[in-house]
């Protein structure tokens, strides 16, 4: 059967995952005007351009790149950012998925720091190497960006390197412009030991989390 990249929900405590839609307009363009202070280096739509930036996703789900995902506040019910699987890629010769990144990630500034962001990691993670039974989730950003750097290392992400020139910018004043992008995977072979490491951080940083059913 061949692969399709689709959004299936993901439940977590803290974070629930659902298929981006237009929704969720009205909930992220509240959650992106409540503190754009971290967005420097992150393509992260001013409210009224909510619309358009969701258009822009669901066209690259279209065309099987991506699966753009609204992240929800279980406490509140509303949409406080977006993530996304997208660019996969598959073992030679066969359509059996071999990687994914996790990317054009972004939380509300009073949801960073909550545990949304690493929950909603671990949900991804997890369906997509027990699931999906990849060989390699990727994660990248603007080689720049330290707090992304930093959050993505704490997720259990490994620094491979820095691809210059690689991808667009997203800083302003850069439009046209090509940025260095910082590489991060982690490997199936890494998933036994990290999973545990991430459900712990979780219990222990953030209270009432729990994942041991499964």
């Amino acid at each position: 059967m061949t692969f399709v990249l689709q959004a299936p929900v993901l439940e977590g405590r803290r974070v629930r995952l659902e298929p981006l839609d237009h929704r969720h307009t009205a909930d992220l363009a509240e959650a992106v005007e409540q503190d754009r202070s971290s967005y420097e280096f992150t393509w992260v739509p001013t409210a009224d351009e909510v619309d358009v930036y969701i258009d822009a996703q669901l066209g690259r789900k279209a065309e099987g790149k991506l699966a753009p995902y609204a992240q929800i506040e279980v406490s509140s019910g509303k949409a406080v950012g977006s993530t996304s699987y997208w660019d996969p890629r598959f073992w030679p010769d066969t359509d059996r998925l071999s990687a994914i990144e996790v990317g054009f990630s972004w939380l509300a500034g009073p949801a960073q720091g909550t545990g949304i962001n690493t929950e909603a990691k671990f949900l991804l993670f997890r369906h997509a190497f027990e699931v999906w039974q990849v060989a390699r989730v990727d994660l990248k950003t603007d080689a720049r960006n330290a707090r992304s750097r930093a959050a993505i290392a704490s997720v259990g992400g490994r620094f491979e390197g820095v691809l210059r020139k690689y991808s667009k910018s997203w800083a302003p004043g850069e439009d046209g412009l090509l940025r260095d992008s910082a590489v991060f995977s982690i490997l199936d072979t890494e998933w036994p030991d990290l999973k545990p490491r991430l459900e712990s951080r979780l219990v222990s940083r953030y209270f009432g989390y729990s994942h041991t059913s499964g």
